[in-house]
């Protein structure tokens, strides 16, 4: 993708370039988004990042240095300036080890979004509204031409939880979903009550695995509460109660779960 190509997305004020992406690799046999023949694997997941870095200008020029090895598709300036560095087709280096409803090669399957912010490492500052608005305005597009659906709309921190925590709990999911961009439910009020942590074991503790796998995160149900759950416990309150972000599966959290799962299974049967 040269700097005189025009961009895939209308959004997109212009190209500029990273060398960083490959061939978007197939799908296993049978598993959905996989080609019959051999042809390049459609993107039917969106990815959203920070930066996670002080300055922008400098945080673009490192997602299209070769020797960083990690790109994206679109950057998003503060003040909503877009720019494409990997065409679509393309597989970009954004998402590195993760994971999402049994596929663990999420940058075949996604496309991939920086978003200027010092993230946490800065005081997780807010988004400004223009960059919000380019945003929403860049996913919407991205969703519509690739029929990505609401639930494989994602933060990075859920496909890479405890590795990676972006782009945090101030991004306004809230506001994407009811543009019609991701998946949202109403938090359950965070009250006094039951709630599991880390150390704890048993058959309450698997079904809370289970129900975390069936929504998409990559967890062993194995009944244990151990780190890895906890990290996944905060990725999914990171993204969807974002009010108390701590690991620990209080009510609200479960219910918010819950509520969730029912939702994601509605939209696949309507």
């Amino acid at each position: 993708m040269s700097r005189d190509a025009t961009p895939d997305s209308r959004f997109a004020a212009k190209v500029f370039p990273s060398p960083n992406h490959g061939d978007r690799k197939r799908a296993a046999a049978g598993q959905e988004g996989g080609p019959t023949e051999d042809a390049p694997r459609r993107p039917d997941m969106l990815i959203l990042h920070y930066t996670g870095m002080g300055n922008a200008g400098e945080a673009l020029q490192w997602l299209c240095n070769p020797v960083s090895q990690v790109s994206s598709h679109y950057f998003v300036f503060e003040n909503g300036h877009t720019l494409q560095l990997v065409p679509e087709a393309r597989r970009a280096w954004h998402a590195g080890a993760s994971h999402w409803a049994g596929e663990s090669d999420i940058n075949s399957c996604s496309i991939g979004i920086e978003i200027a912010n010092p993230g946490h490492p800065g005081g997780l500052p807010d988004f400004p509204e223009e960059q919000i608005a380019a945003t929403l305005n860049l996913c919407r597009d991205i969703c519509e031409r690739w029929a990505i659906p609401p639930e494989r709309v994602l933060a990075h921190s859920d496909v890479a939880p405890g590795r990676k925590i972006d782009p945090g709990e101030k991004f306004p999911w809230r506001r994407f979903a009811q543009a019609g961009v991701g998946l949202w439910s109403e938090p359950a009020p965070i009250r006094s009550g039951r709630f599991f942590a880390r150390g704890d074991s048993g058959q309450p503790v698997e079904a809370l695995q289970a129900m975390f796998a069936m929504f998409g995160y990559g967890v062993t149900v194995d009944g244990v509460y151990d780190e890895k759950l906890e990290a996944i416990v905060a990725a999914f309150q990171r993204h969807w109660r974002p009010d108390k972000v701590d690991g620990v599966a209080d009510a609200s959290t479960i219910t918010t779960l819950r509520d969730l799962l029912a939702a994601t299974q509605e939209a696949r049967i309507g």
